[in-house]
Parts: structure tokens; C-alpha cells; sequence
């Protein structure tokens, strides 16, 4: 296979049928996902940024920053509004061109693991879980993380032996004390809250067997170390309003396999009022970010999100508001 072989794309879930109904499409790519190694200082949040650009449009936004401040004519990166003379200029004169037309969800990864705890070892895991459509779940979760984050090391100590629970890559790890050393570490942090109702609540026998579920393969329970899937349902969610369902192209991610977007869709319809058929996850598309100028440009915003999330303008963490039919190649509002 030589180096320039592409091999197939993985994951999606592609509508069958052209969606019924009123839809947008967007693009999306994420800036900060480090797969299963959750605790690595260097990158604590995940941004998830979204556009609904045509690609006419989107390569035109390209074409302007790269002739107007300079930029590779191959290829733009975050890391550019960072180091350039000009990057100011640049970066705020980006962020604006996109306004109205783009979301960007944050995750931090710590605040996303005190609700896997919740959702996994106090409750009937579900891919609901980490979004607005389990707000009870996030409550408990935000106290946890409240309360952890002020016990300094034990804390660290807690989430690391949470996600060496979880790991299941391995077959052998059945009964090599994974639970134990979650369960002292629990205990360690009880010291610095005593009355969290999370930490006070969890249980051996339940957490020996959720993790036997996973071992299992229990497909019924979400990816316990993906953030991708929540983030995910919060851009959906986002971008949904007015009743509009969402056509989703994504950079490519191995995570968003077809099973798994199956069951968010579900969860989706029913978190809504909406019959499964209905989901506000109409589909999900995989490209390659090289041959989409719209996903290039959710990746160069997802990038500056994670690394500049104070230059974002309020509008742009916010649920973008329905707009009106565009032209499909041009973007332009009907006359």
C-alpha cells in the first residue's frame, strides 16, 4: 500500500432516504480528543465545532484568510491565529465572518468523567447521559466534580482509578483488583466530602458489575471513556430547534460507529417527543477533512475554541437560531 492509499472511511450512519421534513446540515470536526486518555494536562477540554456552510461558502472564507493575512494556500491551522504577528486581526476577523453560522461545544474531560460516574455506578447507563436530556444526572455530576476538585490529589487519584476500571481492551483484567483500588480511592476522597451524595452512594457489587457488563460487550451501555457521543448530541441538540432535523458531516472518528449512532438517535427521539423515525439525528456522514472546505473550517474553529475559548464570541456558544432555506451550492437565502 503505498503513501498516498487512502483506506475506507470508518464509522457513520448515512440517512437511507433523503430526510423528511425540515433539515440542515452541518459540518463538524473536534479539537482536544486524546481516545481514552482523558487525564493528559495538556488537553483537560474537548471542543466539538460545527458549521452549516456550503462548501461554495466555506471555500470562499478559506480563499479570503489565506490571500488576506498570509496563510498557507495548502492548508490553515489554529495553531497560526497563535503565533502570527497578525493573528489577532486574523483570528477576530475568522470568528466574526462565522457568526450565525457556527456553534462550538467545550467538554471538559473531568467534568465529563464525574458524569460517567454518576450515570454508570449510580443509574441505568444511557447515551442520554452527559447532555441536557439527563439534567439530574449533570446536577449530581457537578457536585461531585465540585467537591473533588477542591480535595486537590485524591481527587486525580479517583478519576485515574475510575478510567483504569473501565479500560476493557484487555481480557485479563477481570479480578486484578481494578475495583478495589476505585473503592479505596473513593474512600480517600469521602474524607474531603463526606456528604456527597455520589461518592457516599457507590456501591461494590454494582460497580463489580458493571464492569463484568463491559467485559461483556454490553452494547446497551455508552462507550464509558468517549466524549465524543455526548458532545456530539449537544451540537445536534444545538442546531435542532424549530423542530429541524440535522445531517451531520464529520471529520472521520472510528468512536461514531453506525450501532452507536443508532442508539443516539434513539435516545435523541425519545429525550425530544419525536418518533425514532423523526430523530433529530437525521444522519451522520464520515469525509475526509482534505476533500471538505467545511470541515475544514470546523476544524480551524474547534482548534481555536480549545486553545482561545475567552476570543469566542457569546453567539457562538449559544444553540445557533433556525434560518431560513439556503441555496444547497451557494448558501443563499431564497428571493
Amino acid at each position: 500500500m503505498g503513501p498516498g492509499t487512502r483506506l475506507p472511511l470508518q464509522g457513520g450512519l448515512p440517512p437511507a432516504d433523503a430526510p423528511a421534513g425540515p433539515v440542515v446540515e452541518i459540518a463538524c470536526d473536534e479539537s482536544g480528543f486524546s481516545g481514552t486518555n482523558l487525564l493528559d494536562p495538556a488537553t483537560p477540554v474537548i471542543a466539538h465545532a460545527s458549521v452549516d456552510l456550503t462548501a461554495v461558502e466555506a471555500t470562499a472564507l478559506l480563499t479570503s484568510l489565506r490571500a488576506g493575512f498570509r496563510f498557507s494556500p495548502h492548508e490553515v491551522k489554529s495553531r497560526q491565529f497563535l503565533r502570527r504577528p497578525e493573528s489577532v486581526e486574523a483570528r477576530e476577523w475568522f470568528l466574526a465572518a462565522l457568526r450565525g453560522r457556527a456553534h462550538v461545544h467545550l467538554v471538559d474531560k473531568q467534568v465529563f468523567l464525574a458524569t460517567r460516574v454518576v450515570d454508570l455506578l449510580l443509574a441505568e447507563p444511557s447515551y442520554a447521559a452527559g447532555t441536557r436530556l439527563a439534567p439530574a444526572s449533570r446536577e449530581a455530576a457537578l457536585a461531585l466534580h465540585r467537591a473533588g476538585h477542591a480535595a486537590g490529589a485524591d481527587w486525580t487519584v479517583f478519576l485515574a482509578a475510575f478510567v483504569d476500571m473501565l479500560r476493557t481492551k484487555r481480557r485479563d483484567r477481570a479480578g486484578d483488583g481494578s475495583v478495589d483500588r476505585f473503592l479505596r480511592a473513593r474512600d480517600a476522597l469521602v474524607r474531603h466530602a463526606p456528604a456527597d451524595a455520589v461518592l457516599t452512594g457507590l456501591d461494590r457489587a454494582r460497580v463489580a458489575a458493571v464492569q463484568a457488563r463491559l467485559y461483556d460487550e454490553d452494547r446497551s451501555i455508552p462507550p464509558p471513556l468517549e466524549p465524543l457521543l455526548p458532545a456530539l448530541a449537544e451540537t445536534v441538540l444545538s442546531w435542532s430547534g424549530g423542530g429541524r432535523r440535522v445531517l451531520v458531516v464529520h471529520d472521520e472518528q472510528s468512536a461514531l460507529t453506525a450501532d452507536r449512532l443508532r442508539r443516539l438517535q434513539r435516545v435523541l427521539a425519545e429525550g425530544t417527543g419525536r418518533p425514532v423515525l423523526e430523530s433529530p439525528l437525521a444522519g451522520l456522514v464520515m469525509t475526509d477533512s482534505r476533500d471538505d472546505p467545511r470541515v475544514q473550517v470546523a476544524d480551524l474553529l474547534a482548534g481555536v475554541a480549545r486553545r482561545m475559548p475567552e476570543t469566542l464570541d457569546a453567539d457562538l456558544l449559544r444553540p445557533p437560531p433556525p434560518s431560513p432555506p439556503r441555496d444547497p451550492v451557494t448558501g443563499a437565502p431564497p428571493r
